[in-house]
């Protein structure tokens, strides 16, 4: 069944030329490309973010399970 051929590729892409342009079609190629950079930067620090405050909780909580650990310990020992 029918794909789409070179010739209708090239078609479309003088179509497209003709209408916007080639300085207004790289100014929208940079644009798109600089919004997909900074998606992918978004995603990346959200993801730094995520994976530091996972091991702050961590942390914390294995910090707040020492101190009760102690507390319970030194309370045993108090007469």
């Amino acid at each position: 069944m029918g794909g789409i051929s070179i010739w209708q590729l090239l078609i479309v892409l003088v179509i497209v030329i003709l209408l916007f342009g080639t300085k207004r079609l790289k100014s929208i190629g940079s644009d798109l490309g600089g919004a997909v950079k900074g998606f992918k930067k978004a995603v990346t620090d959200e993801e730094s973010d995520a994976d530091f405050a996972d091991n702050k909780r961590m942390e914390k909580k294995s910090a707040d399970e020492s101190v009760t650990t102690e507390t319970k310990s030194d309370i045993k020992d108090k007469p």
